[in-house]
């Protein structure tokens, strides 16, 4: 049975995932959820080297946003240690620089980093509503994601967001010659589809998807057709 390590995103604990954990196991997949690093440390390497530490070895890496961004950082470091990678509304970088524009603006992600700051509460919220939009239960959703937001210290979520403003995976993607399949919602609010080609073109051996009439939180909205799709993947990428 193939064996999956799933991370959440940024402010989020590993129930956010259960609902999508819940369907993966229905398909025959063996699938642990996993926390993000509890740490202070805004460097990316600090956390990868704790969840390489943490995390079994020879198991499918994956993750919603910004453990999207880790699992896929984490298979290239990993390289034959990971059997391959599925990612969810992850961007090769959350925040647009040169050579890659298609992710959300310096300018916004300041706003957003500065708000967690000042309003930690107001700013989770905020966040809660802008993962639901585009969703077909927005505001359901929404509650949901505020219900699932585990108590944490301000200068971890701080360095969270710290992390997913600095991780650049194009030469990781590039990089990871294990099978790979990135899945985008076509009316993300966090994540824009147009990365959905130059994510594309980064990989040896991978696909990336568009999943329509869906935002941020379709992990939430639509586990049974994620699921669906991850394990035909994982399965026929297994068969080779």
């Amino acid at each position: 049975m193939s064996r999956l390590i799933l991370l959440p995103g940024w402010g989020l604990g590993p129930a956010a995932l259960e609902p999508l954990a819940g369907a993966l196991a229905e398909q025959g997949l063996a699938v642990e959820r996993a926390d993000l690093p509890a740490l202070e440390s805004a460097n990316p390497d600090a956390w990868l080297a704790e969840l390489d530490e943490r995390l079994p070895n020879d198991a499918w890496l994956g993750g919603w946003s910004l453990g999207g961004m880790l699992a896929a950082a984490l298979a290239a470091r990993r390289g034959a240690r990971c059997r391959g990678l599925l990612t969810l509304a992850s961007n090769a970088c959350f925040v647009a620089r040169e050579g890659w524009p298609s992710a959300m603006s310096a300018e916004t992600f300041a706003v957003f980093r500065d708000g967690c700051a000042q309003d930690a509460a107001a700013l989770l919220k905020r966040f809660a509503l802008l993962c639901s939009q585009g969703c077909g239960e927005a505001r359901a959703l929404s509650r949901q994601l505020n219900q699932g937001i585990p108590a944490q210290e301000a200068a971890q979520r701080l360095a969270g967001l710290a992390v997913l403003a600095a991780l650049d995976n194009r030469a990781a993607l590039a990089a990871f010659a294990g099978p790979q399949l990135h899945l985008l919602a076509e009316a993300d609010a966090l994540v824009p589809t147009a990365a959905a080609e130059p994510l594309r073109a980064l990989l040896e051996r991978g696909a990336v998807e568009r999943v329509a009439g869906t935002g941020h939180a379709f992990v939430l909205e639509q586990p049974q057709a994620l699921a669906a799709r991850l394990a035909t993947f994982v399965r026929e990428a297994d068969d080779d």
